[in-house]
């Protein structure tokens, strides 16, 4: 049994945060998908690095690729907390084409090219891999423990999902000890975990591995000229085939549900429905937890405020998270996010949305299932998502009739 701070200390954390998101699209015309907005303050990355902080985890690489700008200036704003003196880091790392001419090509490839970092002067035991566009509470110690405790050659955290859900993620088939059989992308019949019917172990993209091991697997994968881009669909499967010790780890979930709680928000549909349940009496997600703090940069705003005046002119927020800085003067607002710095002017009426920093909305706009990034001036008197025809000549509009406005968007006069 090792304790749990020496493994911390021999623990690298590597984020795979260079995600293009496509179909997030206009959200990551401008960012990539981890620095995308949620909550209203957060941005994705915030939940894995919140995880890793309030796990012990102080030695974190974020690998950054498609327009990391945005993503590299937050955490530079909202992560620069750790203290190199004390052996603790959080660095930013671009595609340099270290070991060939490309860029990263897949989850493995980015790790590959980045070996130095954890076999080089900075070794460890271990390395923890996660991706930087997940929304889950996760405490890495625990899987690090139970890894060591199995003497495993490679722990994946696995979450379990009923088979009929189970065909669109990864997949991992089980014996009765947990130890990984199998690997399997989007099967079409996914195998039953053996002690729970009904049930599959999906992939979540949570790895520990052994940092020796790792480094020989996928340097023999390449000396072979075997594929070895993703961790899926070709590292993993070749370990199997080689018969180490890859054990399957029951995610515990540190949420508080009676039901494990882990997004990938990968669409503008996944996106706006986390998005929505925020806002729930009982949210699938508990963003007020203090047992589990959520860490983020926090803008120097005043309060958010409402304005009342008279008759229809009153300022009201109802079953809504507002953040700092916000002013409602005379608006409504219902079961809708509104970011930070937000207007909302006279008369005006915001229900089913996401308004994002920095945005004004003129007097008298209507505003129903929309999603509005950040900095876009509404002209007075605009209706989005009231006339589908309309909105699909100017917006995108996705197949279940979300609104999206993209970042700058500015408005014909």
């Amino acid at each position: 049994m090792f304790p749990g701070a020496s493994i911390l200390r021999d623990t690298i954390t590597m984020i795979l945060a260079g995600g293009v998101g496509q179909r997030l699209f206009p959200l990551t015309a401008y960012r990539s998908k981890p620095a995308v907005p949620f909550g209203g303050k957060y941005r994705i990355v915030d939940f894995a690095l919140s995880n890793c902080l309030n796990s012990g985890l102080r030695k974190i690489y974020i690998l950054v690729q498609y327009k990391s700008d945005s993503l590299n200036q937050h955490i530079y704003e909202a992560w620069n907390i750790f203290n190199p003196e004390l052996g603790e880091y959080i660095y930013s790392i671009p595609p340099q084409k270290k070991l060939n001419a490309d860029w990263y090509l897949g989850t493995a490839n980015a790790i590959y090219q980045n070996m130095n970092l954890f076999a080089g002067d900075k070794k460890s035991k271990w390395v923890l891999i996660l991706s930087g566009d997940h929304i889950y509470k996760m405490d890495y110690m625990k899987m690090l423990q139970f890894h060591v405790d199995m003497k495993a050659d490679l722990s994946i955290s696995c979450i379990n999902v009923p088979i009929e859900e189970a065909s669109r993620f990864g997949v991992v088939e089980t014996d009765a000890a947990h130890r990984i059989k199998g690997f399997m992308e989007k099967p079409k019949n996914p195998p039953e975990i053996p002690d729970n019917p009904g049930y599959a172990y999906v992939n979540m993209g949570v790895y520990v591995f052994n940092s020796g091991l790792l480094k020989e697997i996928l340097s023999e994968m390449e000396d072979k000229g075997l594929p070895n881009l993703d961790f899926g669909q070709d590292v993993i499967p070749y370990m199997v085939k080689q018969g180490l010790k890859i054990i399957a780890y029951p995610f515990v979930d540190e949420n508080k549900k009676n039901r494990p709680y882990w997004k990938d928000i990968g669409t503008l549909e996944s996106y706006y429905e986390a998005s929505m349940d925020l806002i729930s009496v009982v949210p699938e997600f508990n963003l007020y937890d203090s047992d589990w703090p959520l860490r983020t940069y926090q803008y120097q705003f005043p309060p958010a405020k409402t304005v009342s005046h008279w008759g229809e002119r009153i300022g009201r927020t109802l079953n809504s998270l507002i953040c700092d800085g916000t002013i409602v003067s005379g608006g409504l607002i219902e079961r809708s996010i509104i970011g930070a710095n937000v207007r909302v002017n006279s008369y005006s009426y915001i229900t089913d949305s996401i308004i994002m920093n920095n945005c004004n909305i003129g007097r008298n706009v209507k505003i129903r299932g929309a999603i509005i990034d950040k900095n876009v001036h509404i002209p007075p008197g605009t209706e989005i998502g009231f006339d589908p025809e309309k909105d699909k000549a100017k917006f995108s509009v996705s197949d279940t009739g979300i609104v999206v406005i993209p970042k700058n968007y500015v408005f014909e006069t």
